[in-house]
């Protein structure tokens, strides 16, 4: 397989409070890493510096082989990473992310919603749009809900619409932020349904997630995040069955997934 993300020591600050203390991660081409951990433990700052919707306070983030800035000479002669505008861009475009919330245009049906950023951001015509937007929403099993507007869809299918977006521009990579966190318990099983899919079609994928039936079905390893640092890292089998720390242990204690039969999912 080919490593298609790496992250070296990554650390972020916000003022005094240091969120991340010092990433190391190697993902491959097709794995589906889910990252577990409690709240506050940095999951989805960890996701926002994937595609620099937040910018690291220090380590190297390298998609598909290239390492993304610049080093240049800071105050006092230490190093400094110097990310442009540009470089970024091109990543973001790159780097797809779902988040809790759908943030849908109101005012757009479902496929306007998908065929937006392939023609703002890519240059695509609104023919070409349209042909990824049918592709994509065929792929989350929406394309008959291509003409309705948001109001009109429930929480599940605004969310797969969302994913559909994400995947209309191609992306390398996909971040899902809590995807269903903001869903009905009725609902959260259409929007796991459809990440699966994408694991078993290819789709290299990063997922925050507390559904650890999912995990445990799906994910190629399950990374635990405990206060800033990867706590354990591994298989789901090991991770998730028996784990190494005491920490994870306490934390799928409280979640109950030993009492729980495995998921569909």
């Amino acid at each position: 397989m080919d490593e298609v993300l790496r992250i070296e020591n990554l650390h972020k600050r916000f003022g005094d409070l240091e969120v991340l203390k010092g990433i190391n991660l190697s993902v491959e081409k097709g794995e589906t890493v889910v990252i577990l951990g409690a709240s506050g433990s940095g999951k989805s700052t960890l996701l926002r510096c994937l595609n620099f919707l937040e910018i690291p306070t220090e380590g190297r983030i390298h998609l598909e082989g290239r390492e993304i800035g610049a080093i240049r000479p800071g105050f006092n002669g230490k190093p400094r990473i110097v990310y442009r505008e540009a470089e970024l861009a091109k990543l973001r475009a790159k780097v797809g992310m779902v988040f809790q919330q759908f943030n849908l245009f109101p005012h757009m049906t479902a496929e306007q919603n998908v065929m937006i950023a392939p023609m703002k951001i890519r240059g695509k015509s609104s023919a070409e749009a349209r042909d990824l937007a049918i592709r994509n929403l065929e792929k989350v099993d929406l394309v008959d809900k291509a003409k309705e507007y948001p109001s009109r869809l429930s929480g599940g299918q605004q969310q797969r619409v969302a994913i559909a977006r994400a995947l209309a521009m191609e992306p390398t990579v996909m971040l899902f932020d809590e995807a269903t966190s903001a869903l009905d318990p009725e609902l959260v099983g259409e929007v796991l349904l459809t990440i699966r899919k994408l694991s078993e079609e290819g789709m290299t994928m990063l997922v925050v997630t507390h559904e650890l039936g999912f995990a445990y079905n799906v994910a190629h390893h399950v990374v635990f995040l405990h206060d800033g640092l990867i706590h354990e890292d591994g298989p789901p089998d090991q991770v998730l069955r028996q784990p190494c720390k005491a920490r994870t242990r306490e934390f799928l204690k409280g979640h109950l997934l030993f009492q729980l039969p495995n998921s569909p999912l």
